[in-house]
């Protein structure tokens, strides 16, 4: 199959485009700059060169893909929709229509659990659940753009919609501030750190997008996960310790008391419309002081998706890297 890849020298670009190659794939990623397109062929893919905000000058790639799997987006914590849209939702919808007009059979979507956290407080989620309204912008938007693309007329085109939540692996850059933090004595662990989390190793997520391609309900949308939810402490304690940072002794607040704090710093910040985030914010506490777990027997039953590679293998691999 060939598969028109978006994202493809970040993170998560890379090791997708490592498993599809091993699965014989041919992959074109678009690469925006020289250093992209460096980064795309040493990991197996065509670099096609080219920005998602001006597709005149790629287009026609597209007529070459039996499939197009879309990674590309502006991931932060922080700052107005309407940014968003113009570089998240815009391009998107963009795209999908123009891998729809170029016959392309099937559209892969990597949207974000985070779609569901904010209003949304059960435990345990699936795709049926109601995803409430999102506490910050970047997830409002990727449910705006899922929506988007629900609505599409697009005859012959099949969309999948993956949603992973913490994605993490060899090459995580996500971590880099709070590793920083941490090693200024700034971790707090809420609550003791004892509310579940879910998260998704990268090689996981890459063997489910891989799946998609072939597999998956038209519009559906997919939670990912390593199908082993645990308490935040028990996940950052050891991932960290890969980083060489030890957050097992840092202090703990309770969420009576962080949760206000962090809608009042929350609150004024965006009042000041600052640029970036405050260290404390109510996406933050939402994250680490509830219990979120996400059921994948959505992604067990109809791709055919069975997590590999397991929490201490994870592990492992980032003390080696």
């Amino acid at each position: 199959m060939r598969v028109f890849l978006t994202g493809g020298s970040g993170f998560v670009g890379r090791h997708l485009i490592r498993r599809l190659r091993a699965e014989g794939h041919t992959v074109l990623a678009l690469a925006r700059s020289g250093d992209s397109e460096r980064k795309v062929a040493e990991v197996g893919a065509e670099p096609v060169r080219g920005d998602l905000a001006a597709p005149a000058a790629w287009q026609d790639r597209l007529r070459e893909a039996d499939a197009v799997l879309h990674a590309a987006a502006r991931m932060e914590f922080w700052g107005p929709d309407a940014g968003f849209r113009t570089d998240n939702l815009e391009p998107t919808v963009a795209l999908h229509a123009a891998a729809a007009a170029a016959g392309v059979s099937r559209f892969v979507l990597i949207s974000a659990a985070g779609v569901s956290i904010g209003s949304q407080r059960a435990a345990v989620v699936d795709e049926h659940t109601d995803n409430g309204t999102p506490a910050i912008a970047y997830c409002r938007v990727k449910l705006e753009t899922e929506q988007a693309l629900r609505a599409a007329a697009t005859p012959g085109m099949t969309l999948v919609i993956l949603r992973p939540p913490f994605i993490w692996g060899p090459g995580l850059t996500t971590m880099a501030d709070a590793v920083e933090a941490a090693r200024k004595g700034q971790w707090t662990w809420i609550d003791g750190g004892r509310h579940l989390m879910d998260f998704v190793h990268v090689g996981n997520l890459a063997d489910a997008a891989v799946l998609a391609l072939t597999r998956g309900r038209h519009g559906a949308p997919y939670y990912v996960t390593d199908g082993t939810p645990m308490p935040v402490r028990d996940f950052f304690t050891p991932l960290m310790a890969t980083q060489g940072v030890d957050v097992s002794g840092s202090r703990s607040l309770p969420r009576s008391v962080v949760a206000p704090l962090a809608a009042l710093v929350d609150g004024g910040a965006r009042l000041l419309r600052r640029r970036t985030p405050p260290p404390l914010t109510t996406w933050l506490v939402a994250n680490m002081s509830r219990d979120r777990s996400y059921d994948i027997g959505a992604a067990r039953a109809d791709l055919g998706y069975r997590p590999r590679v397991g929490f201490d293998a994870g592990l492992r691999e980032l003390e080696r890297a």
